[in-house]
């Protein structure tokens, strides 16, 4: 990432607190891959302190959409006429393009999650999760793991750049 982009995000937040502004990027899926090197790098947090905002941050979205998809899609399925019938048409398109990964079920959930790339994030799998059928209570253990995976090989990265420069 350009350092005049960091120093950006960095000015833009400069009222709040550091912790805040590391769970609010974490939480939004354009910055939550780079909401660590931001803390510890930019803003200088711990790293322990860094990695836990940014692993409550990258959650919010996760529960959210894994407690609240299933339900969405029934309403707006039964409510919403022209939309409704569009939206699950739309939905069992997703799903069978998406039904030649299914034999990968939670092991290519967390992998998929695990990969810390910048479409790789916890709103994407979660909605892989939903599209695939996944009951959230088995979905959340893997996409959980996925996030802590991805946030450490993040972390690691971040430490070795700072300390090479």
């Amino acid at each position: 990432m350009n350092n005049s982009v960091i120093q950006y995000v960095i000015h833009f937040f400069q009222g709040f607190p550091p912790e805040l502004t590391v769970f609010i990027l974490a939480f939004l899926p354009i910055t939550e891959k780079v909401a660590l090197a931001i803390g510890v790098a930019g803003l200088h947090l711990p790293a322990w302190e860094a990695f836990a905002w940014v692993l409550a941050g990258n959650l919010v979205p996760i529960v959210f959409i894994l407690g609240l998809a299933e339900r969405f899609h029934i309403w707006i399925s039964k409510n919403s006429g022209f939309f409704g019938k569009a939206w699950a048409k739309t939905v069992i398109h997703v799903q069978y393009k998406f039904s030649k990964y299914q034999k990968y079920e939670l092991w290519g959930l967390f992998f998929f999650m695990a990969l810390p790339l910048p479409i790789n994030g916890g709103i994407t799998a979660s909605l892989i999760a939903f599209i695939l059928g996944m009951p959230a209570k088995k979905a959340f253990p893997y996409l959980l793991a996925g996030v802590i995976v991805s946030n450490l090989i993040t972390l690691g990265v971040t430490l070795g750049l700072v300390k090479m420069f």
